[in-house]
């Protein structure tokens, strides 16, 4: 395995009924609180109350933005910060899913900057700094509520860009899985896929050695496959929420990666498909990733072969690698078709028109990935495919 460093501050509090621990976690900060959220769905669950209880408990004075994007805005950001600026925010908390919480992140360090947080976004300048920030996580799917990461999209410029920096861990996330059953059948469905990807991106790399990183890897893959069929049966289980909830979390807090730098070509390539057609990311994702891992079969049939046994159940006697692999990810494509995924790209009006435009986003500083490196041609080839 490669040598690593591993680094997560994030103080994770987990569990049914957590949410009331929100003033406890509060009285070391600021009371000059931003409260972040998206299109209001927490003030129809109930939500939005309890949190500003807390918060008038800790004797918060409490400024809101609301209406975060579900691909969060470059024009949101600046509005959050611009907010931060005028009413001397101290803490931010974050109140949704990934994308209240992506936002958040580039807010904090723009807040505590004079530079244009889009070059900060875009790796021209570093962060130096950030307001502290907490969150209450809404949605079972990304894992930004336990990593540095943030995806921001800039629209003027039909760009989606993923970055991060030391200073955008959350100091704390509260995960509450009685805040996750009101999230509907095709979000809860969008999260699935989305934490799946998120491990398969990890399970894809070029290192060596690496017996127990596959192993947590298909724990969490092997998991959420045994979850999610019950969970959409019963969306109000909190049981089964709460363990699709902690899978979505263990799934991109770094675990997983100690050791091994997953690929992540597929999710830069549907960045580029949502900066141009503003899709569901994980709708992106459940279309275009069966089709990368057929274009990629070849760089190491042998570890799509281990995958497919040992995640889908295929039956390698007497069958070569590449095939094994071929028929493991017809059977993951079958698995998120059943859930109610989509599999083309059509499903959202994107036509053969669009995928010029598609492929020289994805590959405008060149060959991307890590497990098998991609460009112009190649992206081209997928999304076609994809069609």
């Amino acid at each position: 395995m490669d040598a690593f460093t591993f680094y997560n501050p994030t103080k994770l509090i987990f569990g049914q009924g957590k949410t009331e621990n929100l003033a406890d976690e509060l009285v070391v900060y600021d009371r000059n609180v931003l409260l972040v959220y998206g299109g209001g769905s927490i003030k129809k669950n109930g939500l939005y109350d309890t949190v500003m209880q807390q918060l008038q408990y800790a004797g918060c004075n409490v400024t809101e933005l609301a209406g975060v994007e579900p691909n969060p805005r470059l024009k949101t950001v600046r509005k959050g910060i611009e907010l931060c600026k005028e009413h001397s925010i101290g803490f931010i908390l974050a109140v949704g899913g990934g994308s209240v919480i992506d936002a958040t992140k580039a807010i904090a360090v723009g807040a505590r900057t004079e530079t244009d947080v889009w070059d900060i976004i875009t790796k021209k300048e570093l962060a130096e700094d950030a307001l502290p920030f907490g969150t209450i996580l809404t949605l079972a799917a990304t894992g930004s509520e336990m990593n540095s990461g943030s995806v921001i999209t800039n629209w003027d410029t039909h760009q989606k860009v993923g970055w991060g920096s030391i200073f955008t861990f959350p100091n704390f996330s509260i995960l509450d899985p009685e805040n996750t059953v009101s999230v509907p059948r095709d979000q809860t469905v969008y999260g699935i896929v989305d934490m799946m990807t998120h491990v398969l991106e990890a399970y894809f790399h070029p290192a060596e050695n690496t017996l127990l990183q596959d192993r947590i890897c298909e724990s969490i893959l092997l998991t959420v496959m045994e979850v999610a069929p019950d969970l959409l049966n019963d969306l109000e289980d909190t049981d089964l929420r709460e363990t699709i909830l902690y899978s979505g979390t263990m799934a991109l807090n770094g675990i997983t990666q100690m050791g091994a730098r997953g690929d992540w070509g597929t999710h830069n390539l549907e960045h580029a498909v949502s900066a141009v057609s503003d899709i569901p990311h994980a709708g992106g994702l459940a279309i275009l990733f069966p089709h990368w891992m057929r274009h990629s079969v070849d760089v190491n049939p042998e570890r799509g072969a281990q995958l497919a046994e040992r995640v889908f159940g295929v039956d390698r006697t007497g069958k070569e690698d590449r095939d094994v692999a071929l028929e493991g990810i017809d059977k993951l494509s079958a698995f998120w078709t059943a859930l109610g995924a989509p599999s083309t790209l059509s499903h959202y009006e994107i036509t053969e028109d669009q995928i010029e435009e598609i492929a020289d986003i994805a590959s405008a500083n060149g060959y991307y990935g890590n497990y098998h490196k991609i460009g112009k041609p190649e992206s081209l080839e997928i999304l076609k495919q994809a069609l």
